[in-house]
């Protein structure tokens, strides 16, 4: 047992070096991640004591436990089931991809990197690029919402800055969870996207397996009180228009939901409106050839952060006008369901683009571009069609941020904004003269607010009142 046993030189290096890496793997890194995971509950417990609404446990989980979770889930294990008997295949092989579909779906949120990193860089990027406005006008409805109810925030889809600026402007609320689109699975967004809660879904998986994958974490998720939000439109808007719900989510969350035994769902409708799209060209165009699908790209973020670079260094730095958000009335969906009877999830998307609509905050450019629509091209004709479109939104208590200075001072500002772009000219005695490209983007502002001055409809819980607003 004493004997001395020679070895070589290379041989010994190595057995120390296996004996390190058990050493670290079963002592030393064990401790240290039960150190840093402590460390971390702490602070989201303090974080929690600040928050309106609690990060959820849930959220909180080790994504590989949420994944076993999912794809042993009876309902899930059942669809694999199915799903190897109708194509023929082997129903390991069938599992084998419904893991692959939970890995893509659940995401691995960091609340350090969500509170620390993602807020501040949303605050940074939103204040650099525009005046944002917020509505604090359903400020005690949403207080007013059960601490129990899962809270689902529904937006329509204007721009990718969306993501930006309702995750900053939630920050005092929760952490949101969002539902991403395929364009989002790109190299760096990828891993970020997941480390802020986003989880990604594939429309063009449209098999029964995919779909029970998804729904079963929707369901998941929702039950367990998971903050969440979503674009019912699907995509962003080409025309400038509201568009049709996709109802895949809506069902999903309907989908054995019971008023009386069921955690309540609670609906907070959110207008989004901005006075410059980054995006409005792509989309025009996209409209104009029929296509959905944009590729992603890191040049014009790129060019943006050149750009503001120099303009700082010169002090130059122009903004890109208004970037404003209105609150709905919150829809229980307990409360919906008792006044439906029935889960009609047509019925709950459409109230919900309605509330949606409702609440459209109007800015300077979507006004001066409703008036260039309706044929005004001069200065003249110009205020008389603003004023009177300014009249009926008052009059139906839309949400409306133009200058302080007055109307003359909002045609002003949306008329500077588009000949900075070059989209049309003023003359000396008063005339405006619009390029062709300046007509097919003035109809495009226009359209976002087109409902409201048209067609206005009063929602029965909310009188017409002049909106507070709070300048971000």
């Amino acid at each position: 047992m004493t004997t001395t046993v020679p070895v070589p030189l290379w041989l010994f290096i190595l057995i120390v070096l296996f004996a390190a890496v058990t050493f670290a793997s079963h002592f030393l890194f064990p401790s240290v991640r039960w150190f840093l995971r402590r460390r971390l509950e702490m602070a989201v417990e303090r974080l929690n004591q600040r928050l309106t609404r609690p990060i959820q446990p849930f959220k909180l989980a080790r994504r590989t436990d949420t994944i076993r979770r999912l794809v042993y889930d009876p309902e899930v294990a059942q669809a694999i089931s199915d799903y190897a008997r109708t194509t023929g295949v082997r129903e390991d092989v069938v599992f084998q991809q419904a893991e692959r579909y939970a890995r893509e779906i659940v995401p691995g949120f960091s609340a350090f990197t969500y509170f620390t990193f993602a807020i501040r860089f949303a605050r940074f990027l939103s204040k650099s690029l525009y005046r944002v406005r917020l509505s604090e006008g359903n400020e005690q409805a949403l207080a007013a919402i059960p601490h129990d109810a899962t809270v689902i925030f529904v937006m329509n889809h204007r721009s990718n800055m969306d993501y930006v600026l309702v995750t900053w402007l939630a920050a005092e609320r929760s952490a949101l969870a969002y539902a991403v689109g395929e364009w989002a699975r790109v190299w760096p967004l990828r891993s970020l996207v997941r480390a802020l809660g986003g989880y990604f879904i594939r429309r063009r998986y449209n098999n029964p397996l995919y779909r029970k994958v998804l729904a079963r974490y929707v369901k998941m998720a929702t039950e367990a009180g998971l903050t969440q939000a979503v674009f019912p439109e699907g995509g962003l808007s080409q025309t400038g228009y509201l568009g049709a719900p996709k109802l895949g989510l809506f069902s999903y969350i309907l989908d054995g939901f019971e008023p009386e035994t069921s955690r309540d769902v609670v609906f907070v409708p959110i207008a989004l409106n901005y006075d410059r799209v980054m995006e409005d060209r792509v989309l025009i165009a996209a409209h104009a050839t029929g296509t959905r699908r944009f590729k992603f790209s890191l040049k014009p973020i790129f060019r943006y952060l050149r750009r503001q670079i120099w303009q700082r260094l010169t002090g130059r730095r122009q903004d890109h006008g208004y970037a404003a958000v209105g609150f709905g009335e919150p829809l229980s969906l307990s409360a919906f369901l008792a006044q439906g009877g029935e889960h009609d999830t047509e019925a709950l998307g459409a109230e919900l683009m309605t509330r949606i609509g409702q609440v459209m905050p109007i800015t300077p450019v979507p006004l001066v571009c409703t008036a260039l629509v309706n044929g005004a091209r001069s200065k003249d004709a110009l205020a008389q069609s603003v004023s009177a479109d300014l009249e009926k939104a008052r009059a139906f208590g839309a949400t409306i941020y133009i200058p302080r200075d007055g109307t003359d001072h909002a045609i002003d500002a949306g008329l500077q904004a588009l000949k900075d772009r070059k989209l049309l000219s003023t003359h000396p005695d008063g005339s405006i003269e619009i390029t062709e490209e300046g007509e097919r983007l003035a109809a495009y502002y226009a359209a976002s607010i087109e409902h409201l001055l048209q067609n206005p409809v009063e929602h029965p819980a909310r009188p017409a009142r002049k909106k507070k607003s709070k300048t971000t």
